[in-house]
């Protein structure tokens, strides 16, 4: 609730709770954020600030507010296919069903519908930050820009034509073009987007390694997605996908090569990740609908290894719940190595917030609050069932909260959900027309 409306600074928040995800996991009781220009400019106990007035005055005494949560790696606007194909393993619901299907719908609009709705689902469960590899990006960015959200985009090479280009060449220089067209944007960041090792061939990813070095942009590539991508690259080439990968530069330490999936990986192949500051995305829903394996996230854990989160895309997930990514990812551990300590809920935390920032390469950024930073920010409120009693905060957001008890989300210092509603998007249109666009596909008749 607003209960000011007279200008010294422009936002203040007093909230019960406070965790920062700085480097000492710090929690903060009775403390109040104050936001100009989009930046956090103190952090302090809410008696000391009486005396600050804000042109928005938030007083959220059962909440607990948390840096806003990154969504390492998805696909956007495949919101627009979620379960049009499920209880499917990888390679028949992408070859037989996602493949055809997006070879008959995807244009500019439906990225760009697809992506705006996936972004109002991802603002109201505490997503402020979202990496997106999908066919027109710029398409993502305008609309990223039009709603305020922060993104990463790495924009899509493979060896072969689909709607956004011809090949290779000019998938890397449409990314350069983007990069340089958004060079200067507040939210905006470009990536290159290789799809896969067995979609990419050796000389495009030469080539895009030589630009990503030059230009200093960050590479994320799907990699170790399956066990049978594992054997088929030995089958085919006598080279796994990482040994292959290594031998041409992608995991050389001077690039920002953030590796998704990750399952079927060796001790050394942990290793050279862990030397090499590779970040891995983890995307444990994704990866038990489709029954693609396991990504050992104690073991990359042990190592060193950066590890963060994403939900992939809508069409193998079903959501873009961030929260229950975090849930997921404990559980996961935990039952994959049969140790009920592996992948803490703190662990975890960091995963969705300074991990993924630091992924992303956007720590000095976002990933925590923190002074100086930008206000990217989610007020949980706790005062619900599944939550009372509290004993352990961070195990509470991790086990026991779901998106709906998000109920405001600061991106930039703009606010993007007032009180768990939507400040820029009318979702009952946004709503009708998901529906008109799932009737048309269903239907055949574009």
């Amino acid at each position: 609730m607003i209960l000011h409306n007279t200008a010294q600074v422009n936002t203040r928040i007093d909230a019960g709770t406070i965790l920062t995800i700085d480097d000492n996991f710090t929690t903060l009781t009775d403390h109040s954020l104050i936001i100009e220009n989009g930046v956090i400019t103190q952090i302090s106990p809410t008696e000391s600030v009486q005396h600050i007035i804000a042109s928005e005055h938030y007083c959220l005494p059962n909440h607990v507010i948390i840096p806003g949560l990154i969504n390492a790696h998805g696909h956007a606007s495949m919101a627009l296919l979620r379960g049009i194909a499920n209880d499917l393993p990888l390679n028949i619901w992408l070859q037989e069903h996602i493949w055809p299907a997006e070879g008959k719908w995807v244009d500019s609009d439906f990225v760009s519908f697809g992506a705006k709705l996936a972004m109002a689902e991802m603002l109201k469960s505490g997503t402020t930050t979202f990496s997106d590899m999908y066919f027109f990006p710029e398409v993502v960015a305008q609309m990223a820009q039009t709603v305020g959200m922060r993104t990463q985009l790495a924009c899509p090479i493979l060896d072969f034509p689909t709607a956004w280009g011809s090949g290779p060449d000019e998938y890397i220089e449409k990314t350069l073009e983007l990069h340089r067209a958004f060079e200067s944007s507040d939210l905006v960041h470009m990536a290159f987007g290789p799809h896969a090792p067995y979609t990419v061939s050796d000389d495009p990813i030469r080539s895009l390694i030589s630009a990503a070095r030059e230009h200093s942009l960050p590479i994320q590539m799907h990699v170790h997605e399956t066990q049978k991508e594992v054997n088929d690259a030995v089958t085919n080439s006598g080279k796994r996908p990482i040994k292959r990968l290594s031998e041409l530069g992608l995991f050389d330490p001077d690039l920002n090569t953030q590796a998704v999936h990750m399952t079927a990986l060796t001790e050394s192949e942990i290793s050279l990740l862990a030397k090499t500051n590779t970040s891995v995305i983890h995307c444990p829903e994704s990866n038990m609908k489709l029954a693609s394996g396991f990504c050992p996230t104690q073991a990359l854990s042990a190592a060193g290894v950066n590890i963060a989160l994403g939900t992939d895309g809508a069409a193998s997930n079903n959501d873009l719940d961030m929260l229950g990514e975090m849930r997921t990812a404990a559980l996961i551990a935990k039952g994959d190595t049969g140790d009920a300590t592996a992948l803490s809920a703190k662990e975890c935390i960091r995963m969705a917030t300074i991990n993924g920032a630091k992924a992303l390469g956007l720590e000095q950024l976002i990933g925590s609050l923190e002074v100086y930073k930008q206000a990217d920010i989610v007020a949980i409120d706790l005062d619900h069932l599944n939550t009372l009693p509290s004993y352990d905060l961070p195990a509470d957001i991790v086990y026991n909260t779901n998106a709906s008890q998000v109920t405001h989300t600061w991106v930039n210092g703009k606010l993007l959900v007032d009180c768990g509603h939507l400040t820029g998007i009318d979702e009952d249109m946004l709503k009708d027309e998901a529906r008109q666009w799932g009737q048309k596909i269903k239907s055949g008749n574009k």
